[in-house]
């Protein structure tokens, strides 16, 4: 085992800049929810589920974006003011780059709201990039909190509906980071855009109401395994959701509802309901063993074989362990006994016209995995942290597209990623394995249930970001692609 391996940390010449917010809101002329009509012809009476979701408009210069919302206010015309965020939450937004992640619902009256405000009391944004010797990390975020005005309206009407409070993340200057930049490290500028989302009756994306691969652990139980409560894998203050379960719920993992016990790991896809309520249309059981549980998921940044320990960075993490701090990683994990498993959330990992596997030999870095140990001590080397299991599970890149091809029943697209993307940065390092033939290209495979939002035709040398798995297919990178959004600046 290479020393320079140990050289990983948030560098202690990490230095915290006022963080530049501003929220814009996305206007509609004629905002309809998934029971129809239109603003105009609707009567502003009574009150409407809104349910706020998260999510970000990135490259992939930032690995991680946590930020704290202590409120989020709306002022109506007449100058009624109602809070649809009242209470402290935590999100990362990084992970949520093209999907959503609900944050808060609450009741509040139809009407026209002509302005808004916000109070931030912390943001973590962080970069990664090499040094000699060693990987560094940097945190790039931090001041006071921020009041951020919205001055434009939005609609509230309907049974229901969804605000999404998307962050766009400019891009960073250069690469990031360099030794140079950890010390001078301009300021990152971020914007919120604050748009309604229509509900659909059926939801089948982030962009009509479902929320896909969400994971945390399960607070408690409803009755006759009716549903479940289930805190949010965020280091602090993360959402709780609270879930219904029907006939159609797929369950993976365990045999069904009456399996689900308190503290499991879950990854879940949930559709918002015309009332505003969340209904579980997959749970997947991450591991069934609760016993001093710690979890944990982000991406994977170094991976040696001897002894065979993996270190990831910037993860969210809840359980058992104080691994780590907010932003800070979980550090390394010996590997040695964990049990390898791919994600649920994919049902065509069969058809795919390669052979998507993932285990100790093919695991590289720039994989996004989610963990589990039932360690009760963090303890370093030899031993380090055990895992019981390593889960792949997908991500988004952002990258520009130097081909278009057909394979059987895909259309693939080969995608060539930034300089700074984590896969060509931590593809060759001192002390591990180089696995990867081309770690600044992912061939991306989307079929006929490819959910396709971007706004322009996909084409050799556009932008495009691809949310999917991402495989290490004899040194080529290969992601089974399930959504696609219009990409982010290089």
């Amino acid at each position: 085992m290479h020393s320079e391996f140990f050289c990983l940390s948030r560098t202690s010449i990490s230095r915290y800049f006022r963080l530049l917010l501003a929220i814009t809101v996305g206007l509609a002329t004629a905002f309809t929810t998934g029971c129809g009509g239109s603003s105009s012809q609707t009567t502003l009476t009574g009150n409407t589920s809104v349910t706020v979701l998260a999510s970000s408009t990135a490259n992939d210069q930032l690995s991680s974006f946590m930020v704290t919302i202590n409120s989020l206010t709306l002022t109506s015309k007449s100058g009624a003011t109602v809070n649809v965020v009242a209470t402290p939450v935590s999100e990362e937004f990084i992970h949520l780059n093209g999907h959503v992640e609900p944050i808060a619902t609450v009741s509040i009256p139809q009407g026209d709201y002509v302005s808004a405000s916000a109070t931030f009391d912390f943001s973590d944004p962080v970069c990664h990039g090499q040094a000699p010797g060693m990987d560094m990390t940097d945190s790039l975020g931090g001041g006071p909190s921020e009041t951020i005005n919205l001055p434009q309206p939005i609609m509230v009407t309907g049974e229901a509906m969804g605000l999404v409070l998307n962050l766009q993340v400019n891009e960073y200057p250069e690469t990031c980071p360099t030794p140079t930049e950890f010390v001078f490290a301009p300021p990152v500028t971020a914007t919120f855009n604050l748009a309604p989302l229509t509900i659909a009756a059926q939801p089948t994306n982030s962009a009509n109401g479902l929320a896909v691969g969400l994971e945390g652990t399960i607070a408690s139980l409803g009755s006759g395994g009716s549903g479940i409560n289930v805190d949010a894998l965020v280091d602090n203050q993360g959402p709780v959701w609270q879930v219904s379960f029907n006939g159609s719920t797929l369950f993976q993992g365990v045999s069904g509802a009456s399996q689900l016990t308190v503290g499991l790991p879950v990854n879940m896809d949930l559709a918002i309901q015309p009332d505003g309520s969340f209904l579980a249309t997959r749970v997947e059981a991450i591991s069934t063993d609760v016993t001093t549980l710690t979890l944990a998921t982000g991406p994977l940044m170094n991976v040696v074989n001897s002894p065979p320990v993996g270190f990831f960075t910037d993860a969210s993490q809840e359980g058992y362990l104080p691994w780590g701090g907010t932003g800070s990683g979980f550090g390394p994990v010996n590997f040695a006994n964990a049990q390898f498993q791919i994600s649920g959330q994919f049902e065509n990992l069969a058809s795919l016209p390669f052979a998507a596997s993932f285990n100790a030999a093919n695991m590289v870095a720039g994989q996004n995995l989610t963990i589990t140990t039932q360690a009760t001590v963090v303890e370093g080397g030899p031993v380090y942290v055990p895992a019981t299991t390593m889960t792949l599970v997908p991500q988004t890149i952002n990258g520009t597209v130097s081909a278009i091809s057909t394979t059987g029943n895909f259309t693939t697209y080969t995608v060539t990623l930034a300089p700074y993307d984590l896969f060509p940065q931590f593809a060759v390092q001192p002390g591990q394995t180089t696995l990867l033939t081309s770690p600044n290209t992912v061939v991306v495979y989307a079929d006929s249930n490819t959910q396709m939002l971007n706004s322009t035709p996909i084409s050799v040398g556009g932008v495009f970001r691809f949310y999917g798995l991402v495989f290490n297919d004899n040194g080529t990178l290969r992601m089974d692609c399930a959504q696609v959004n219009d990409g982010a600046a290089a």
